[in-house]
């Protein structure tokens, strides 16, 4: 997994260096002369070589200094190939983020994982040569989906808004509405039956909410995107009684690719809908020894009994898929 920001050890950092090269090193060389440790043909030996290594570790710790440090471990990932559709499953932990690439060169953002999330995932957008982000989605209020998107909105370029009309009274939900209205951005609500611009090759639509539910988890926007003959559906955190609403509607729903609802909880993906949305893949996001216990294995069951290959970003780490209009691969990025 890519954890974000990678510590140094004290030994390892410029300030303790620095402080070895400017302190105890001229004082070791004074103490040494002053009380006549050793004779003088090795003092001045070893005065020599001291003073040889500072000169060699000056000249390294000056060069450090100009050098820009990366805060974020991001994968050096190409950027989409012409006639390829991408999409990144970030390892956010239990949290969800969905990067997706059009080959048009159109970008969508679902979801931007817990608050601590927010730079490893702009530092992964960036690393994929990206400034512009076309539609950026919060699927519900909840902290794990949208902790982030206040500093992707704060960061980039950005088209559209599209959340949900359900509200949330928390500092997280105000901090995102405060970054949209900054931006002079405008929100499109989130609803069954609006379709999204991604370009002319790439369809998308929203097919859920249905209602307003009392449930923010039911009140998720679930997006279809369909590019040639491959789909993918991804359920943010809609639970049973949002799945129903949706089949009894008649959206289209079938996808070679489902991003697993509400990171695998039992209360999401009952049977008869994962028989109607019918995935070869499936994608879990979710964090490693999470305190819910996701993924629950009666889903699990339900996912293997139907033939679905499953990844998971707690064991893969980053998921990414990429299609070529015809057929859907896999590329992972180990934790």
């Amino acid at each position: 997994m890519f954890e974000g920001i990678r510590h140094k050890k004290f030994f390892q950092k410029q300030w303790f260096m620095w402080l070895t090269l400017i302190f105890f090193a001229p004082v070791g060389i004074f103490l040494m002369w002053k009380h006549k440790r050793f004779a003088k043909i090795p003092r001045t030996a070893l005065t020599v070589i001291f003073a040889f290594i500072f000169v060699i570790q000056a000249a390294f710790a000056c060069f450090e200094a100009g050098q820009p440090e990366p805060s974020i471990d991001t994968p050096d990932i190409t950027q989409t190939s012409d006639g390829q559709l991408t999409v990144h499953f970030l390892d956010v932990g239990q949290a969800d983020s969905i990067l997706i690439q059009t080959p048009a060169g159109k970008t969508m953002l679902i979801d931007a994982g817990n608050n601590d999330d927010d730079s490893f995932v702009t530092s992964y957008i960036r690393n994929q040569g990206i400034s512009k982000l076309d539609i950026v989605v919060g699927t519900h209020p909840h902290e794990d989906h949208i902790g982030g998107l206040d500093t992707v909105i704060n960061t980039f370029d950005i088209g559209q808004v599209v959340m949900p009309t359900a509200t949330h009274t928390t500092q997280t939900y105000k901090d995102v509405l405060t970054a949209i209205k900054n931006k002079g951005l405008k929100i499109t609500a989130a609803k069954a039956g609006v379709d999204l611009d991604l370009g002319q090759d790439v369809t998308v639509k929203l097919v859920g909410p249905i209602t307003t539910y009392e449930d923010l988890n039911n009140n998720s926007a679930i997006i279809h995107l369909t590019f040639g003959k491959t789909s993918f559906l991804f359920a943010g955190d809609a639970e049973e009684d949002a799945e129903a609403d949706i089949m009894a509607a008649g959206y289209n729903i079938k996808a070679e690719v489902l991003k697993v609802g509400h990171h695998v909880s039992s209360t999401s993906s009952s049977q008869k809908f994962l028989e109607k949305v019918k995935p070869a893949y499936a994608v879990i996001m979710v964090g490693q020894g999470n305190d819910y216990g996701h993924p629950h294995d009666e889903v699990l069951t339900r996912l293997a009994d139907i033939g679905t290959k499953v990844f998971r970003t707690d064991i893969n780490g980053t998921v990414i898929a990429t299609s070529d209009g015809s057929k859907v691969s896999f590329k992972t990025q180990p934790k």
